[in-house]
């Protein structure tokens, strides 16, 4: 089964944020405290970026980017994931990406979502049919996973962005 482990953030006050890491089985680490400011305010580059010729109006950069505050509308019930794994490889979700996870956001049909089912984590496709519950990877060499009646099953969040590092 694919598994994931998270960090989950809470901001404590204007300088500093609680983290709380988890383990693949689910179990917490003492809290820490970091100052919030490892995760700055970027530049952002409101033109765009060409995949062709570059453009000289591209030099100078008028707006920042911060992700909490432009990719994150629940920054409380939102965490991260590195994901492990290739059971969603032809989503193009590989192993090393980041999922940004957001756990106010009820899960649909069709959703990518991080759930646990009978004490593992797994990242799958979240599918509603008939009144069952399926978790679907995409990859062919994994099988969808049917929630049955007595398994221990909870959603924890619906992926709103997959970062990929290229270096």
């Amino acid at each position: 089964m694919f598994r994931i482990s998270h960090v989950c953030t809470k901001k404590v006050d204007k300088t500093l944020c609680t983290v709380y890491f988890y383990s693949m089985k689910n179990t917490i680490t003492k809290p820490e405290v970091f100052d919030c400011s490892m995760f700055p305010v970027l530049p952002y580059f409101h033109l765009g970026v060409r995949a062709g010729f570059p453009s000289p109006a591209q030099d100078f950069a008028e707006h920042t980017l911060d992700f909490t505050r432009d990719f994150v509308p629940h920054p409380d019930a939102t965490f991260y994931a590195r994901v492990r794994g290739d059971s969603m490889k032809d989503d193009g979700i590989f192993d090393g990406d980041i999922a940004v996870i957001d756990k106010a956001v009820e899960p649909k049909h069709g959703n990518l979502v991080v759930a646990m089912i009978n004490g593992e984590f797994t990242l799958k496709r979240f599918h509603r049919k008939d009144n069952r519950i399926l978790l679907m990877p995409a990859n062919p060499a994994f099988k969808p996973i049917e929630i049955k009646e007595g398994d221990d099953f909870t959603v924890w969040g619906v992926v709103r962005m997959v970062l990929k590092p290229t270096l």
